[in-house]
């Protein structure tokens, strides 16, 4: 792997949670980054996320909540968004 491979990655990562959500934060990257594998593995490999799902049950009730949270962000930035061009 070329070593600016995790810099240029880590943008493409960054742009998508300014796309999604609107922030870029270490922290909401982070779930931004578990929200889109967790849902690539959930659709190409449903059997797979659903053992997972079945031997830890926690992890199940934490997506649950980053896919809340993220869909209560990609909401309000949204609408943000929509107003801000309301504004122009």
């Amino acid at each position: 792997m070329r070593k600016e491979f995790p810099e240029q990655f880590d943008s493409l990562v960054e742009k998508y949670s300014e796309l999604l959500v609107g922030e870029t934060d270490s922290r909401t990257k982070e779930m931004v980054t578990q929200y889109a594998l967790y849902s690539f593995i959930a659709k190409n490999m449903p059997a797979l996320v659903k053992h997972w799902n079945s031997l830890y049950p926690e992890g199940k009730d934490e997506m649950k909540r980053i896919v809340g949270e993220i869909k209560t962000m990609n909401e309000a930035h949204r609408r943000e968004m929509k107003r801000k061009e309301d504004e122009e």
